[in-house]
């Protein structure tokens, strides 16, 4: 079986800056993670891999200094990792990076299944799990909590849905989301750290994975950040004696 994970270098919690001109984070000099959510998809990739054997590639897009997560993919289980980077891709929105990601996974040979971490932390926006599965033209899963079965025709799994959990069988290739509920992640080996660091990561720029000016970074991009802000930090007190005096408090935020 062949797995690929998605992984996203993203601003260390607490560390994000913002480019007051064009309202984008600002990555350079700022310490960088392997997207947590993402942690979660690579801990069940090595998981069905241990249970069911197959290949695992660790898949992102990036700066150069993203090799590192790569490396940190490698470390703990994935067999081989493709950074996307260049200047073709600075400014891709979730479209356009959904889209870089699908060539990518196409040259590098396919995937039986792949995952990716419900959403990253420096967008929240979890779109591009799906967008990727419909470039991919396979079916998907989102909020995906369990893993339970896996084999050459389907997978069976447990969803988060807004009732509650959804047990569902997908035919494959697939792709699923998955939430930190799925498990939890292992903190490499020494022996691990050291063939990450060994190890040769891929990069490739759009003409190697055959994808043109117009469909990659922001030329295509469909989306455009107008303006991003921090909300306004605000706190208050009222003081409120009595279950009437919380009634009218109560009432009068009502329209």
């Amino acid at each position: 079986m062949k797995i690929t994970v998605c992984v996203k270098q993203v601003p260390a919690t607490g560390e994000q800056r913002l480019d007051p001109v064009t309202g984008t984070v600002i990555r350079e000099g700022v310490a960088s993670i392997l997207n947590p959510f993402d942690a979660y998809a690579l801990e069940e990739a090595v998981r069905l891999k241990e249970r069911f054997g197959g290949e695992i590639t660790a898949l992102s897009m990036g700066v150069p200094s993203a090799q590192e997560t790569l490396r940190r993919a490698l470390a703990v289980g994935a067999d081989r990792a493709i950074l996307l980077s260049g200047r073709a891709f600075a400014g891709a929105d979730t479209l356009a990076t959904a889209w870089a990601l699908a060539k990518a996974i196409r040259k590098a040979g396919g995937a039986d299944l792949v995952l990716c971490g419900r959403m990253a932390t420096d967008g929240d926006t979890a779109q591009v799990g799906p967008m990727l599965a419909e470039f991919l033209g396979v079916p998907h899963a989102a909020d995906v909590s369990e893993i339970e079965e896996i084999d050459d025709q389907g997978v069976v799994l447990t969803r988060m849905a807004d009732d509650g959990y959804r047990r569902e069988w997908l035919p494959l290739p697939a792709l699923l989301t998955v939430v930190k509920e799925i498990n939890v992640p292992r903190l490499p080996s020494v022996t691990g750290v050291l063939r990450g660091q060994r190890a040769e990561v891929a990069v490739w720029d759009a003409p190697d994975i055959g994808a043109s000016p117009e469909e990659t970074g922001q030329r295509g991009s469909r989306t455009r950040v107008v303006r991003t802000a921090r909300p306004a930090k605000k706190a208050g007190c009222r003081m409120l004696s009595g279950f009437a005096a919380l009634m009218e408090a109560l009432e009068t935020k009502v329209p």
